[in-house]
């Protein structure tokens, strides 16, 4: 916004008659003294009027005011120069443009579904001597006009790394793109691409995605002075990953594995495909001739110590292998303390590639492994250390009365 005084009317029109004809130039200086005496000075008025900013397709408002008015004339003109409206009358074709106040210190108008084309400077003119001037930017806010995102895979593998672009097309200013992976905010690289005053952004943003972010959405958020709220699209991550194989005993459901008893244990396996094939192993040995495999079911009846190992559940989709492990300890019929966890250890999952990382999983289980030992064992070796005990007495017994009787004849006195 900016005001001017414009050259005085009375000066431009006494030059033009002095230069007339002499026949002429009396008419004109009298018409010059009369129109003088009409037209205000511009004498402690003052034309002001403000900048505004309007969203594309809304209504802008242009408002010349003036302080101190003495009904002087004002119009007002568009940014090429052509009037919109003198006084109350609007000379400009243009039907968007509607008058919403006339009066002598004001004239307000509007503007109708506003477009980029209407930028630009409009001035306010006041009719004194000397004539002022004063002018309003108008500054069009254009939304993003599309928002794109687009993954690199529509399917990703657990640990891979995918490229996720986002694209906020025809904006005025540029947009502001941020990231979120469901309510956690990532950092991505942003392009600006400009073109006729409007901005095109492109935001690019590399994943490293884990078989927790299957499901997860990932969001591209625009921040832009023309949109109130939220401007987001987003895509779910869809990421395949290997079996996670968990073994359940379903019986006994409490209590030791006895001889002579029956074990069922359940194979749960979970990964994405879905594994379509779960096999049961006997590690380091064969499978006993009288188990029964039905699917993910491991049933042995009649338990005897044969049994005695490690029962192997594995599992296996497009992405890789893993495995489960149940040790088995069957105690005697005898037998009445229950162990911590039943007889059994359960080994963590672990893929079939055998790198340091999966070494260690499947070996975490192995501190909670039984070291229960058989009561009847413990009293067999009891009594024959107390058979051994009673034997040492014994033979000690025998040997330290037969060296006292040694003794006592020894060291008998003679007699002369």
């Amino acid at each position: 916004m900016a005001s001017a005084v414009l050259p005085s009317g009375s000066q431009c029109a006494a030059a033009a008659a002095v230069a007339a004809p002499p026949g002429l130039r009396f008419r004109l200086l009298l018409l010059l003294f009369s129109a003088a005496a009409l037209i205000p000075t511009g004498d402690g008025q003052n034309l002001f009027t403000k900048d505004v900013t309007v969203i594309e397709g809304e209504v802008a408002t242009i408002s010349c005011q003036v302080n101190k008015s003495d009904d002087s004339v004002i119009q007002l003109l568009n940014p090429n120069r052509q009037t919109i409206y003198f006084r109350d009358f609007r000379p400009l074709k243009d039907s968007r443009f509607q008058l919403l106040n006339f009066s002598s210190s004001e004239l307000k108008v509007s503007l109708t579904n506003v477009s980029i084309s209407d930028e630009g400077r409009y001035f306010c003119q006041l009719y004194t001597d000397p004539p002022q001037e004063s002018y309003t930017t108008i500054t069009v806010l254009v939304p993003p006009r599309n928002l794109m995102i687009d993954i690199q895979k529509d399917t990703a593998v657990e640990g891979e790394e995918i490229e996720v672009n986002c694209t906020a097309m025809a904006s005025k200013p540029a947009t502001t793109i941020r990231w979120f992976k469901g309510n956690t905010e990532l950092k991505g690289k942003s392009e600006v691409e400009e073109w006729s005053d409007m901005y095109t952004v492109t935001s690019q943003l590399m994943l490293k995605v884990h078989k927790e972010d299957d499901g997860v959405p990932v969001i591209c958020q625009v921040e832009h002075p023309a949109v109130t709220g939220n401007l987001q699209t987003q895509r779910y991550l869809e990421v395949q990953y290997k079996p996670q194989v968990h073994i359940q005993m379903t019986y006994p459901l409490q209590g030791l594995t006895r001889e002579g008893d029956a074990l069922e244990l359940t194979c749960e396996a979970i990964g994405k495909p879905q594994p379509v094939m779960v096999t049961w192993v006997r590690v380091d040995d064969e499978m006993p001739q009288h188990a029964v495999l039905s699917g993910p079911n491991l049933f042995i009846n009649n338990l005897n110590k044969t049994d005695n190992g490690t029962y192997r559940c594995e599992a296996s989709n497009v992405v890789g292998k893993a495995h489960s492990d149940y040790m088995l300890y069957v105690y005697d019929t005898t037998a009445t303390t229950e162990p911590a966890v039943h007889g059994l250890t359960q080994l963590p999952n672990s893929a079939e590639e055998l790198d340091s990382e999966d070494l260690s999983d499947s070996r975490a289980g192995e501190e909670g492994s039984i070291r229960a030992v058989d009561h009847a064992v413990i009293g067999g070796v009891v009594a024959v250390v107390v058979f051994a005990m009673l034997c040492l007495l014994i033979i000690l017994g025998r040997y330290f009365a037969r060296h006292k009787g040694l003794f006592s004849l020894t060291s008998s006195p003679r007699i002369k």
